[in-house]
């Protein structure tokens, strides 16, 4: 297996109810990849994934948003889940974190109800994305250009509709971390 993100970190940034699949297949191929993968959150101790609309596991949580320094950083990875993405999206530090990856220009990946923190952040106008298509109206309203696709790059934004992208949405994100 190729090491080619070897000395690359990435964030994944979550709160309790994201969609369990999102976090754990991109976490997982960017550790195949070489990337160390670190666990953002609001609160230290641990967060809780769903699958789909019942609680499943707890991961544990590396650093809150508010410790974090985005610089030491290569790319954030923002997995969806409604009640995730609903409660992350006004997290002020959260904003700033995304903010902080997206003026650095490295790679910002999201991928189903994750856009509704990139709306709060307002990182979305002119930007060409997809979504879960629950999310279609609000992206557009905030001036993004929605399409349905599996997967869609627009300068170093990644995105993607739903768990059955994950296998595109990764490739995507490892390219574009090995560039």
């Amino acid at each position: 297996m190729s090491k080619s993100l070897n000395g690359k970190r990435v964030a994944i940034l979550v709160t309790d109810g994201f969609e369990q699949v999102e976090l754990t297949g991109p976490k997982e191929a960017l550790e195949n990849a070489g990337a160390k993968v670190e666990i953002l959150s609001t609160k230290e101790g641990k967060v809780k994934g769903w699958n789909h609309d019942k609680p499943a596991d707890d991961f544990k949580v590396d650093l809150t948003f508010k410790a974090a320094n985005i610089a030491e950083y290569d790319a954030v990875v923002l997995p969806g889940g409604v009640q995730n993405s609903d409660t992350i999206r006004v997290d002020v530090d959260a904003q700033k974190l995304v903010k902080g990856i997206d003026a650095a220009g490295k790679p910002l990946a999201v991928i189903c109800h994750g856009g509704w923190l990139l709306i709060s952040a307002g990182l979305v106008e002119g930007k060409t994305m997809t979504s879960f298509k629950t999310l279609k109206d609000d992206l557009s309203n905030a001036g993004a250009h929605w399409v349905d696709k599996e997967v869609v790059k627009d300068g170093q934004l990644i995105s993607s509709r739903q768990p059955d992208d994950i296998p595109a949405f990764n490739r995507e994100l490892v390219k574009a971390l090995s560039a």
